[in-house]
């Protein structure tokens, strides 16, 4: 069974004036043991797992593609990109389709954890930690609850070559 919760920011019922627009609403979500977030704006829908094809000669952290609707959607397996182990999805795994440029791409997570709306001003700066890999994929850090969310760039997770191939569509 396929669960899918399309995402749109204005069924929250703000606007882009005032104080909203000092507000960033984002979808906070788990890889492993860590905390990661969007910006709601690039997400599309939340969809259970559902099994990718694997397409030879791609990167290690494509886990595939599936059918969303008559379109292909490469899946990234986060964790794999941002520099961990491969494992095999399960069914309490989420994709998360964003979109990135005009490029669909769905993010497979261990799970969504919450919608938040936070203050930009809210966002620390990425410290300098030595590390590439957090200075590439982490825009900011957010202190919430007692928790650190990483906000992630996803520009730079999915790369430019990526961004730039176009949609295959089978409509």
């Amino acid at each position: 069974m396929t669960l899918a919760v399309p995402v749109n920011s204005s069924s929250m019922g703000q606007s882009a004036t005032g104080s909203a627009a000092r507000q960033l609403e984002v979808v906070a979500f788990r890889v492993g043991t860590q905390e990661f977030c969007v910006d709601i704006m690039t997400v599309r829908e939340i969809r259970g797992w559902t099994q990718a094809t694997r397409l030879p000669h791609v990167p290690d952290f494509v886990n595939g593609v599936i059918n969303l609707r008559g379109t292909v959607l490469p899946v990234i397996d986060l964790a794999v990109r941002f520099g961990g182990t491969s494992r095999s999805p399960s069914a309490r795994d989420v994709i998360i389709v964003t979109q990135v440029d005009a490029q669909l791409v769905g993010l497979l997570v261990d799970g969504v954890s919450d919608i938040l709306s936070i203050s930009k001003a809210s966002v620390q700066p990425t410290p300098d930690v030595g590390s590439e890999l957090a200075e590439k994929f982490v825009k900011g850090l957010i202190a919430v609850d007692g928790r650190m969310i990483s906000l992630i760039d996803l520009e730079d997770v999915l790369p430019r070559t990526m961004r730039e191939t176009p949609q295959l569509n089978r409509e």
